[in-house]
């Protein structure tokens, strides 16, 4: 269609990015061109399989998936099993088997020749460890010309949630990061910060089951379990869908408040490997390379997740029982 938006989602599903995409693929304003796989809340083959299992239950699989990177671009591999458990989606009992394969081509060289023959820039929104765009962007530094912007799930400007200073995804590859944040490409980071101020709450895990359809009943099927980590470790009365806001912030950039500020990953601290480290007040001299979120408008950000999910019952635009 012409001039829509064209939009890649790297990811490594996860309970948030299985939500990240199904908002993602609900929208007209843009079109999801293909969904790329990287090691990181489980292992490869699993989050490639939950991937292909997400676009079975929204009845999307007409959207190309392609397995990335099956660990960092140099350390080894840690999976947050802890957080999302064995499979990486668990929760629901009852999952389909994905109806379609992923595709033969790495995701890497797919990135790769996809932004090679665009004719107009794309919007990247990686949701996992960076180790597929960073890879892609060592091999290729010119391709960041091609980025209309990278929006990013990972990092913090104050917190971290894997170390005492670092956030998951950067600290499950920094050297991949460290390139992202380096490379040119307009980069919109969506930290910590504002992913923990939109929790989304228990008594809304119904209502969106509520909602019918196997869509929302796979989403608070999720939550239910996914709230059960944050409850133990953060005391949290909800649960934060980490990327679903960077899926949000891309659609809908007023959702969040950022500064335009310069960011570097540690990659060889002794306390803070994978810390996001973002001169807020200039003191390096070095000039702003990432527009860092601040804050967040928790009910916009509401508004429209929630728009989104209810599209997918019964009746709705993107109910996948009609094949749409």
């Amino acid at each position: 269609m012409r001039g829509m938006r064209s939009v890649l989602i790297d990811c490594d599903p996860g309970h948030d990015d299985a939500v990240a995409i199904l908002l993602g693929l609900s929208r007209t304003e843009w079109r999801v061109d293909a969904i790329t796989t990287v090691a990181g809340n489980q292992f490869l083959p699993k989050t490639t399989r939950n991937a292909l299992t997400v676009l079975t239950v929204a009845g999307r699989t007409d959207v190309p998936v392609y397995a990335g990177c099956q660990g960092p671009m140099e350390r080894e591999l840690h999976v947050a099993e802890s957080v999302h458990g064995e499979s990486g989606l668990d929760g629901p009992t009852d999952l389909p088997e994905p109806a379609a394969q992923a595709r033969p081509e790495h995701a890497v060289d797919f990135l790769i020749g996809y932004l090679d023959a665009a004719s107009r820039p794309v919007t990247l929104i990686p949701t996992g460890p960076l180790t597929n765009v960073g890879t892609m962007l060592a091999r290729r530094p010119d391709l960041a010309g091609k980025l209309e912007r990278i929006v990013l799930m990972g990092g913090a400007v104050g917190e971290g949630n894997v170390t005492p200073s670092a956030e998951f995804n950067v600290w499950a590859d920094p050297e991949a990061a460290r390139i992202v944040f380096r490379a040119g490409a307009p980069v919109t980071m969506i930290g910590l910060d504002v992913t923990h101020r939109a929790l989304v709450p228990e008594a809304d895990f119904e209502v969106i089951r509520s909602w019918s359809g196997p869509v929302c009943e796979l989403v608070a099927d999720l939550l239910q379990y996914f709230v059960r980590y944050h409850r133990k470790v953060y005391g949290f009365d909800g649960v934060p869908i980490h990327d679903a806001c960077a899926v949000a912030a891309a659609l809908r950039p007023e959702i969040v408040a950022t500064r335009h500020l310069h960011v570097d990953v540690e990659t060889a601290g002794e306390l803070t490997t994978g810390r996001t480290v973002v001169d807020l007040w200039g003191v390096t001299g070095n000039p702003p390379n990432a527009d860092v979120a601040l804050e967040i408008d928790r009910e916009g950000f509401f508004d429209l997740l929630y728009e989104s999910l209810r599209s997918y019952s019964p009746g709705g635009p993107n109910d996948p029982t009609q094949g749409g």
